[in-house]
């Protein structure tokens, strides 16, 4: 018989054990269906089918992070085909994505955007918890809306590859799916010149101030500068970025995990900050005058006098509200009546801060920015206000219905899963998995619409 086992192979061509064979590889015995056991590559041996999905092993998980990438893939097969020109094709290899790699992720990255990290908080501010708790329930009913229709569309049949407006105009025809399409175009366009003047506003605001060109020489002037800088700046990165595209977005793809590690530390960076800020708040102090916010611009001691020796002597400040630096010089009258004082702008949690700001507290352009609770002794009704003080004035009139459009945008980005359809392994699981309405849990990952295209800067 061994004999007879050694002819076989020989009459097979001399095939050695695990080359290539795929019945040596296959978990199934005498199985001839060599997909049926690539299905099963690279999972655990659980003891029912049905745990296949639901239990991966670590390395896998590992293994689909270090392969993750942004690119569809319509647009690796078309970069792969510039590169191989007159060479020979590679094969299309079959979707392996799941729900976790192909659609959570990549609406992570488009979710976790500019407008929550640098508006939140000032919609906060303005509206109060509660009206921002109701803010936030509208927008992502919305959402929620959009993802359930959108897993409709999906489990109404086979999922295709080519992304939201292919399902859509296969689905409900090219009417709607163009009209959801060209909506679709034109948020995405606008929603990259506001991540373009979101960058800016960080780079220069915050990171380094230093490298702004245009600097404004009082209060009243920083918001044009802004908008100046803004233009240079942006135009620059406008162009950066459209030579990455000319070039080709694979180089960019190459730093797709770089990317999505910054938007995940991002994340665990606002824990780490609320909880370390109730216990430890950080030093960020500001300068009130009465109840009035002071901006930082001409003078650094938060005080109306200072001791030098054994001398009283007036500060900066005092030479920004009187006539001279001389003590017997003519003030302000509102600097006069009221003192000095610097509180934390960063007080941390445990500081009864949330209790105070339950409500909200809108304002109208061109008035100064107050602190509430706080008293002071006030003028006369009708007297004007000197704008060359470097009082801190609110650059917009703010209402309920502005911040919702502001936040609005920071709900959307879940079409990211939707038009990665073509690489899902399973499109008509994995999307409708966001909303329930088959036998899953998660919420909010795909539908929608796009972000919004108006750019919602407040200056």
């Amino acid at each position: 018989m061994l004999n007879n086992l050694t002819d076989c192979e020989d009459g097979d061509g001399g095939a050695n054990p695990g080359d290539g064979n795929p019945k040596e590889s296959s978990p199934f015995i005498n199985s001839t269906d060599t997909e049926k056991g690539k299905e099963y590559d690279g999972k655990n041996m659980a003891l029912f089918e049905e745990e296949m999905d639901t239990s991966p092993m670590v390395s896998s998980l590992l293994s689909g992070l270090a392969n993750y990438t942004n690119l569809p893939q319509g647009s690796r097969e078309h970069e792969e085909a510039e590169n191989n020109e007159g060479g020979k094709k590679k094969p299309v290899q079959a979707p392996r994505m799941g729900t976790f790699m192909g659609v959570y992720l990549p609406c992570l990255q488009n979710i976790f955007g500019v407008i929550l990290f640098l508006r939140l908080t000032w919609v906060v501010g303005i509206a109060g918890i509660m009206e921002s708790f109701c803010m936030v329930f509208i927008c992502c009913s919305c959402t929620m809306l959009t993802a359930i229709s959108m897993s409709a569309i999906a489990t109404n049949g086979v999922v295709p590859a080519g992304g939201s407006y292919y399902m859509i105009s296969r689905s409900l025809g090219p009417e709607f799916g163009g009209a959801v399409g060209l909506c679709f175009y034109l948020g995405t366009t606008f929603a990259g010149a506001m991540y373009i003047l979101g960058t800016i506003e960080i780079l220069l605001a915050y990171l380094f101030p230093a490298m702004a060109i245009f600097k404004a020489e009082d209060a009243s002037g920083e918001a044009a500068a802004m908008l100046n800088n803004m233009r240079v700046y942006g135009t620059c990165v406008l162009t950066c970025m459209a030579t990455v595209v000319f070039v080709g977005v694979k180089y960019v793809n190459k730093f797709a995990l770089v990317f999505l590690g910054c938007v995940i530390l991002s994340i665990l960076a606002i824990y780490a900050g609320v909880i370390k800020s109730a216990f430890d708040p950080p030093n960020f102090p500001i300068c009130l005058l009465g109840n009035r916010t002071l901006s930082r611009h001409g003078f650094d001691v938060c005080a109306k006098l200072a001791w030098e020796g054994n001398e009283t002597v007036t500060t900066r400040l005092w030479g920004l509200f009187c006539s001279s630096r001389f003590l017997n010089a003519t003030c302000d009258e509102y600097f006069t009546r009221n003192n000095v004082t610097e509180i934390q702008g960063i007080p941390g949690a445990a500081s009864g801060l949330i209790k105070e700001n339950l409500w909200s507290s809108y304002l109208t352009k061109g008035v100064i920015v107050e602190r509430r609770g706080m008293a002071s002794v006030g003028l006369a009704e009708g007297t004007p206000i000197d704008m060359d003080h470097p009082y801190v004035f609110s650059d917009m009139t703010s209402y309920f219905t502005l911040l919702v459009g502001i936040y609005f945008p920071s709900v959307t980005g879940i079409m990211a899963g939707s038009n990665r359809s073509g690489d899902l392994r399973d499109a008509q699981k994995s999307i409708p998995i966001s909303h329930g309405s088959s036998p899953k849990t998660e919420i909010v990952e795909l539908g929608g619409v796009g972000p919004s295209p108006f750019p919602p800067w407040d200056r």
